[in-house]
């Protein structure tokens, strides 16, 4: 009877290994899809936020507001370098992007 039970844990624990394996071998496959995805959302927040943090004046929490309804917004952190006129737009673990803004040109790219 005890064999039975430790055949039994053996088979069960195979069985664990499976939903693991299946959800590691999707995030393999879609990785660098979310990355590029990550790369786009976090250069359109730092842009559209630098815009109107700098342009219009406005403060980040409202300029936050205006990209909440975009695809993987929900995702981008905001951080607002005031002495620079920077903002620097991420999503943790996958992409970093930050814009500038510049007198004449508004809010560029930058560089990393």
């Amino acid at each position: 009877m005890n064999g039975d039970f430790r055949t039994a844990t053996r088979a069960a624990r195979r069985l664990l290994w499976v939903p693991l394996a299946l959800v590691a071998f999707y995030v393999a496959v879609n990785w660098t899809s979310w990355q590029r995805r990550a790369d786009l959302a976090a250069g359109l927040g730092a842009r559209m936020t630098c815009s109107c943090r700098y342009v219009e004046g406005r403060d980040l929490a409202s300029c936050r507001d205006d990209l909440a309804g975009i695809a993987w917004m929900a995702l981008v952190r905001y951080a607002d370098d005031g002495s620079h006129k920077r903002v620097i737009a991420s999503v943790p673990m996958m992409a970093e992007r930050s814009a500038r803004f510049k007198d004449g040109f508004g809010c560029l790219p930058e560089r990393h």
